[in-house]
């Protein structure tokens, strides 16, 4: 499934884990390198704003994911939050929806899919972690996460390679 439309925001930061914690009701600072966690945003009234994942790509470096119709709120309740609550803080934040294409590979053929396409098999990755992966030398980041209740991963690449990806993978499969 095409999940490019997803909203990812680009987190850095020395307060970035820090900055997440604030955002949502779990907590995101102590989250290992490698690893994703779900979260659930709320809004000020208390109310759930968005949920999604975040990953953690480096030390002072997170990923999020939002769901397509709020990606645009969530980037102005980011914003608001920053500057109201935490301005001095060293953190940054910018939407990357547009220069990742990513894919959901679910099901019991799904690692046997992705290894048929990858430079590397992708060995044992456990479940919500993240990991850089190469495609015919392109580099790309491979997700363990399923929504489905099955094996399951997200693949992104870098926009342009999107549509190739997207018709080797349905033609594999």
């Amino acid at each position: 499934a095409d999940v490019s439309t997803l909203g990812k925001i680009d987190v850095q930061g020395k307060d970035a884990g820090r900055f997440l914690d604030l955002l949502y009701t779990n907590t995101f600072s102590t989250l290992p390198v490698g690893r994703v966690r779900y979260g659930l945003m709320l809004r000020e009234d208390g109310q759930v704003l968005d949920d999604g994942t975040s990953a953690r790509l480096a030390e002072n470096r997170f990923l999020m994911t939002t769901t397509t119709a709020a990606a645009g709120l969530v980037m102005r309740h980011m914003d608001f939050v920053h500057q109201a609550f935490c301005a001095d803080w060293d953190v940054r934040f910018i939407s990357v929806i547009e220069a990742w294409a990513q894919f959901a590979v679910a099901g019991p053929k799904a690692r046997a899919l992705l290894n048929s396409v990858l430079d590397a098999p992708i060995g044992d990755l456990p479940f919500m972690a993240v990991t850089t992966v190469s495609l015919g030398g392109v580099q790309a980041r491979l997700f363990r996460i399923s929504f489905s209740g099955e094996e399951g991963y997200e693949i992104a690449v870098p926009t342009r390679y999107g549509e190739a990806l997207f018709r080797d993978l349905v033609a594999r499969a």
